[in-house]
């Protein structure tokens, strides 16, 4: 039996080295949790039957896992002029851009389920621009995708666009703030090559 020392054969994949099994392609333990993450894995064990494996993912380090949980919690849970799914939708946009496998599962399967419209969840994850969205919608993932691929060239006339399309400040704030917030998860889930649960794949494909 190969262990994770062993190095593979010429033109041989290297074994994915897990922990737990399936999360991540890097060896690292998982370390003792507070009792708070302890309580927040039971609560996602009884409120979604699995606990993601982005928590996981993060569980070898209890104060990293505080911090990105307490500000995704933040960002997509808390009292916003962004509705969730509109948060979720943010979310699959902007992972569409940046290829990203976990976060495209993942929040793929929020879109699906919050909106009840599988084909929505499709479309966002493949190309949102398909889509038949409203003129707040079209403009709120304009904005997200333009921060994602060229920051650099985002202006007032960008701002303004959000305002005529109904957003106030605090909500342009958010838009950004979520957008921004998937370009780092993005790139952290790639650097480890995070998998999805396999939930996620089976959940709200049901058209009505």
């Amino acid at each position: 039996m190969a262990t994770k020392h062993d190095k593979p054969k010429v033109g041989e994949a290297p074994a994915r080295q897990d922990a737990p099994p399936g999360v991540t392609a890097l060896a690292l333990e998982p370390g003792p949790l507070s009792a708070e993450n302890e309580a927040y894995f039971a609560k996602c064990r009884e409120k979604l039957g699995f606990v993601p494996n982005v928590l996981q993912a993060y569980a070898h380090d209890d104060a990293k896992l505080t911090a990105f949980a307490a500000f995704y919690n933040e960002l997509m849970l808390a009292p916003s002029g962004l509705s969730k799914l509109e948060r979720e939708m943010i979310a699959v946009a902007v992972s569409s851009v940046n290829r990203c496998y976990y976060c495209l599962t993942a929040h793929g399967a929020a879109v699906r389920q919050l909106s009840g419209d599988p084909v929505l969840g499709e479309l966002m994850a493949m190309n949102y621009r398909a889509a038949e969205l409203s003129v707040r919608h079209r403009a709120m993932l304009d904005f997200a995708v333009k921060l994602s691929e060229t920051p650099h060239l985002i202006e007032e006339g960008d701002r303004e666009a959000l305002r005529k399309a109904g957003f106030a400040e605090r909500d342009i704030w958010d838009i950004g703030a979520v957008a921004s917030f998937y370009a780092m998860s993005n790139r952290m889930a790639s650097a480890v090559d995070m998998r999805p649960n396999a939930d996620y794949h089976g959940q709200a494909r049901s058209l009505p």
